[in-house]
């Protein structure tokens, strides 16, 4: 590899283990990305990181492992605004499955009736490498394509450090659509719960503005897993609003500079029950609220 290319990530574990609970029929992976086939899918140019090959049968065996019915793709930086890869993954596997793109900012209303038809409910935009600069917000390009998705009935997902946003709600005060920040907020660890940024975030889901993915633990972390650092963070936002929190594994673990041993899968299903450990508000995190926020079918009675 020479300087000029960006580091390979190391492939997720294939050898996923069963967790130590059975999960509610129903259950969502709110959070994950598909990568390849690279001779199928070619790679943005000007990717910082390149991924191993992770495809959908791959992400199939884990999710029957796991015992989860349905899932999330979100669109990652590597493809930019070639959706490909995550469409086809949609289409390949029907109804159990919706997707969160990246657009460009001329994106035609003819594309977005496309995407929706094709299982989209969100768009995802990436402020950690804006190039508007570290701690501010592109507002009003924001709100101008909030208002194009708004009535797709589609949410926004923010990729942000939200630290870096001490008035975080006031910045966000009346946007047009729901909001949704991932990875607890993409704090790390050691700042705490009290960093400006965080209440932010805590104001914003308590006036029911914003969900959180309880993803990616292992971003925030500053020692090795169970990650019991993050601890703190999830039972902030599981107190301020559970009815507006989301789960997911972040499968397959894309990480430009990877420092630890790469997760087994049921290691995410396991630190949910210790952050959730009723079983009832498990349910409600992993089949009821994804069904509001994805627009996922009610399940069927059983009988």
């Amino acid at each position: 590899m020479t300087a000029a290319e960006p580091p390979v990530c190391a492939p997720p574990d294939p050898g996923t283990r069963r967790p130590q609970i059975v999960l509610p029929r129903g259950a969502c992976d709110c959070h994950a990305h598909v990568c390849g086939p690279s001779a199928q899918y070619p790679l943005y140019a000007k990717r910082i990181y390149t991924p191993a090959d992770s495809a959908l049968p791959a992400y199939l065996t884990m999710l029957s492992t796991l015992g989860i019915e349905r899932a999330v793709l979100v669109q990652p930086s590597f493809y930019s605004t070639d959706n490909s890869a995550m469409l086809d993954a949609i289409d390949a596997a029907g109804l159990r499955f919706r997707g969160v793109a990246v657009v460009p900012r001329d994106v035609t209303d003819a594309e977005l009736e496309r995407l929706h038809h094709r299982g989209v409910r969100g768009v995802r935009v990436n402020i950690v490498d804006t190039l508007d600069g570290k701690g501010v917000l592109p507002r009003e390009a924001l709100v101008q394509l909030a208002r194009r998705i708004r009535p797709l009935g589609w949410h926004m997902e923010f990729l942000m450090h939200v630290d870096e946003f001490p008035h975080l709600d006031r910045d966000l005060e009346d946007f047009p659509v729901d909001m949704v920040f991932g990875h607890l907020g993409y704090v790390r660890a050691d700042r705490g719960v009290a960093v400006p940024g965080f209440q932010a975030l805590l104001r914003l889901l308590r006036s029911d503005k914003a969900w959180v993915k309880l993803t990616g633990p292992y971003r925030i972390s500053t020692g090795p897993q169970p990650h019991a650092d993050t601890d703190a963070y999830a039972q902030a936002l599981l107190d301020a609003a559970p009815h507006r929190v989301v789960w997911g594994t972040d499968w397959p673990h894309v990480m430009a500079k990877w420092h630890m041993t790469m997760p087994n899968d049921a290691d995410f299903v396991d630190l949910l029950v210790r952050w959730v450990p009723d079983p009832v508000l498990r349910e409600q995190i992993l089949v009821k609220n994804p069904e509001r926020l994805y627009q996922f079918e009610p399940l069927p009675a059983i009988g």
